[in-house]
């Protein structure tokens, strides 16, 4: 592919590791208003949605031709870029989205909180150091 696809997986990277470290300080406190666990909600729902679009854009810049976050995750997989289990997260994170979104039920908001602290944002660092590992 073309210095500038490179050049963009590299920004888009970048832009993902600031968001994974923003993420990463807001489930470092110990407990959240309903606000502060609305941003929560908020800063994942970026920072996946720049998580994926960097693999798929990495993915682009090697020949691998995907359109969707599910394609992008699957694909990554296959190529290694992925182990199984935080592919399956990945899916799993992606699948609860939505539900994650309703932070006005308070169950749910707890539930959003609990999984996006112990299990996606773990992941999500998992991928970050693995893309930044293929752009050294």
């Amino acid at each position: 592919m073309t210095n500038s696809d490179e050049i963009r997986w590299h920004q888009r990277l970048e832009n993902f590791g600031k968001a994974l470290a923003q993420l990463e300080a807001a489930c470092r406190k110990e407990e959240y208003s309903d606000l502060e666990r609305a941003g929560l909600v908020q800063i994942f729902e970026f920072t996946f949605e720049l998580a994926w679009k960097t693999l798929k854009d990495l993915l682009f810049y090697e020949g691998f031709e995907v359109k969707t976050p599910r394609e992008t995750i699957r694909q990554a997989f296959e190529v290694e870029y992925l182990e199984e289990a935080g592919a399956e997260t990945l899916l799993d994170g992606l699948k609860k989205r939505n539900l994650l979104s309703h932070t006005y039920e308070e169950t749910t908001a707890k539930e959003a909180e609990e999984l996006i602290k112990n299990q996606y944002t773990p992941i999500l660092r998992q991928v970050y150091n693995r893309l930044e590992g293929k752009r050294e």
